[in-house]
Order: structure tokens, then C-alpha cells, then sequence
């Protein structure tokens, strides 16, 4: 089983839209998929037409256990088929209360991981939708991922919330004592505004070994996609997103150490 980790501790920068798009892709391909929302704003779960504040089983209720997690449990909350061979471990509102109730406990960090576990003979591919602060559940996050999805929006205050990111993956990768794979992946890039231009030309700059060659496009077509509740490939397979999004998968599966 594969399990990537889609994260920036800054929000609106194509996070969701990654996992949803990469994860539909994935089931083209027969692959199983599970897709799982560790956000509190539960926008991966809205994406599906599910509420956050209403869902009465969830990712929340991993934690649970005092770091334990009960056999059968993870198999239990998930949703199956929100897209053809894709289904979903949703988030709800009470995710927010974790880091108040839980932060003096040990093992913690690791709920996730052990969660995961008892999946790794179900799915092929395990994609994580992250929250855009640091704290339990990013850790979760990050320490269950075997390779880490960077999306970083292609104008200057984004750049700065991929610094902070990049320091908390060092001190993250430096507690596991283990290197983690990752991919910084540009998005929502304009190549007709200067802000993009420059903003891209600084990451090739400052993040080229780790930088993806390419970069996800301003495409209204992912918009819509979004409001429809449905993927780029089902919804227009020759829009600029769809052919991106596709690069990029070939990219984390063939191209990646």
C-alpha cells in the first residue's frame, strides 16, 4: 500500500482539489483507493455532499482509544464508492477539539499509522487530506506517509507558508530518524500575470531537486468539477487540469525515488 500525504500549513492551496483529482485518477487505473480527511474544516467530506457537523462516524473516532485502535474499527467508518474504485475515511467538525483534549497524552502522533495498518491487504494507494496547522493530526499525517505532496500556490505569500512547512517536515523527519520523500507542486498557476511567473521562477530557484517540473494551472473546469462533486476526469477529460493532474501522477508513480 501506498500512502501519500497532501499538505501545506497554509489553506486555499489546492489541497482537497489534489487528493480528490490524483485519488479519481488512481481508480481509472483499477487501483483501490482510500481517500482520508484529516482536516477539521472537513472540506474533503463537503466535496462528497457530506456534513461535517452532522456525520456521526468518522476519522475522529481513531482517537478515541487513548493512541489504541480497536480491530475492525478504520474498515468500519469508511464510506465506500463516493467515485468509481475511491472511497472515503470522512472528517468531522469535532476534529477541531482533538488538540485541546488529547495533546497530553502519549502516543498520539502515531493513531494514524496504526489505523492505516489494519487497511494494507484492502486499498493500493492511501491519500491524506491535511489541515494547514501543525499539530496532532498533521503529525498523523506526516508520520504515516511514505511520500509528501506539497502543493504551493504560485504567488508570494504562499511561498512563505511553503518555508514553514519545509521546517516542520525537518523537525518531523528528524524525530523519525528517517528521510521522508517529497514533491513541492505548483499550483493555480497564471502564466499570463508577472505575480506567477515570478513566484514559479523562485521555486525553481530555491526548490528545483524537489520541485515538480510542471505545475497545475488556473482552470475553471477544476472549479467546476468542485461544485459539481465529481473529479476533473469525470467531468471534462481534455480540460488543461485534467491533462496536468495526470502528468503529475506519473510524475509520484514512475518518476519518484
Amino acid at each position: 500500500m501506498h500512502v501519500w500525504a497532501i499538505a501545506n500549513q497554509k489553506g486555499g492551496v489546492g489541497k482537497t482539489t489534489s487528493v480528490v483529482n490524483l485519488s479519481a485518477l488512481l481508480g481509472e487505473q483499477g487501483k483501490r483507493v482510500l481517500m482520508v480527511d484529516m482536516d477539521p474544516q472537513g472540506s474533503l467530506t463537503s466535496y462528497f455532499r457530506m456534513n461535517p457537523d452532522a456525520i456521526e462516524q468518522s476519522v475522529y473516532d481513531l482517537f478515541m482509544y487513548k493512541g489504541r485502535v480497536p480491530d475492525n474499527l478504520t474498515a468500519q467508518l469508511i464510506v465506500d464508492d463516493v467515485m468509481p474504485n475511491v472511497a472515503l475515511l470522512p472528517a468531522n467538525t469535532a476534529l477541531a477539539t482533538l488538540e485541546r483534549n488529547i495533546s497530553q497524552q502519549g502516543g498520539m502522533g502515531l493513531v494514524l499509522s496504526r489505523a492505516l495498518a489494519q487497511l494494507w491487504d484492502d486499498f493500493d494507494y492511501v491519500l491524506i487530506d491535511t489541515p494547514p496547522l501543525l499539530g496532532v493530526l498533521l503529525i498523523n499525517a506526516i508520520a504515516a506517509a511514505q511520500v509528501l505532496i506539497l502543493p504551493v500556490q504560485t504567488e508570494f505569500m504562499a511561498l512563505k507558508g511553503l518555508e514553514r512547512m519545509i521546517h516542520t517536515l525537518q523537525m518531523v523527519t528528524a524525530s523519525r530518524k528517517k528521510q521522508l520523500t517529497y514533491l513541492i507542486v505548483p499550483t493555480m498557476y497564471d502564466r499570463r500575470t508577472q505575480a506567477g511567473q515570478r513566484s514559479l521562477r523562485t521555486l525553481r530557484q530555491t526548490y528545483d531537486d524537489r520541485l515538480w517540473k510542471s505545475a497545475i494551472p488556473i482552470d475553471t473546469r477544476l472549479r467546476d468539477a468542485s461544485r459539481e462533486g465529481m473529479s476533473i476526469t469525470q467531468l471534462d477529460p481534455t480540460s488543461r487540469g485534467c491533462e496536468a493532474y495526470t502528468s503529475l501522477l506519473k510524475t509520484l508513480q514512475h518518476d519518484l525515488p
